[in-house]
């Protein structure tokens, strides 16, 4: 077993999807002393706002708002990626690195079309990353074959019907906290670059919108949603009691 097993792996094309779709769930995964990692597939390169380089410091800030244990950034072509041999070996030795029980990814398709590219790359990979055929290294040594328990995917800007609903009443303030950390791009004073979609007040606040009406649906006061690759089981009654207020 290596050092870096975690029990999520949350992956996302852009650095701030996490943070958006799924960072109330890994604060609250934190808190419940869970190992969280986080890998970025782009630098985010495209985006009107910021660089590149000021998105990594920013993916830096929100990953220690969240608490994670771990966040790389795989650096393939923002926008132009492809579901290539190359890309999705890549996306294996990350699994293959981490050994999640759980891999959470992009929506698998939304209003930008790189999170349904990705959402197909990560899943593509979880799958192969359990042929033990399927050979990859780390840092010189041949890594052992795994595959997650489940892939779940988070919902990003299109309403999608979730699977389940994740309550994160408790972390909200954090979730937004660390969505605050990318400062070119959310909830920005700065009018010396283009006002973008997501750049406005108003996004911001859709943001808390969205998860007060997810929350709503199971009678907590935020939530966030997601879709799950296969059947959910349980094996505990304590699963199925859900107290609510």
């Amino acid at each position: 077993m290596n050092n870096f097993q975690v029990d999520i792996l949350a992956v996302g094309v852009h650095p701030d999807d996490i943070e958006l779709g799924c960072g109330g769930m890994l604060i609250a995964s934190v808190k419940q002393e869970r190992k969280v990692a986080i890998v970025d597939l782009t630098r985010g390169e495209l985006g009107t706002r910021g660089t590149a380089e000021i998105r990594l410091q920013e993916a830096s800030a929100a990953a220690k708002c969240m608490g994670v244990a771990f966040r790389e950034n795989l650096e393939m072509e923002d926008g132009f990626f492809e579901t290539t041999r190359e890309n999705i070996l890549k996306v294996i030795q990350a699994i293959r690195k981490y050994q999640p029980k759980i891999v959470l990814c992009n929506a698998p398709h939304d209003r930008h079309p790189d999170h349904g590219r990705a959402s197909e790359l990560v899943v593509r990979a979880c799958f192969l990353a359990g042929l033990r055929r399927v050979k990859t290294e780390l840092n010189g040594t041949e890594q052992m074959h795994w595959r997650p328990a489940n892939v779940y995917h988070y919902i990003q800007d299109n309403y999608l019907e979730p699977d389940f609903l994740f309550d994160i009443s408790d972390v909200i303030d954090e979730k937004m906290d660390a969505i605050t950390a990318y400062g070119t791009q959310f909830n920005s004073p700065d009018t010396s670059e283009p006002q973008t979609y997501i750049s406005t007040p108003d996004f911001f606040e859709k943001v808390k919108a969205r998860a007060l009406s997810f929350g709503k649906v199971i009678g907590v006061q935020y939530a966030e949603g997601f879709l799950s690759e296969k059947k959910i089981g349980v094996r505990h009654i304590d699963a199925l009691i859900h107290e609510t207020t």
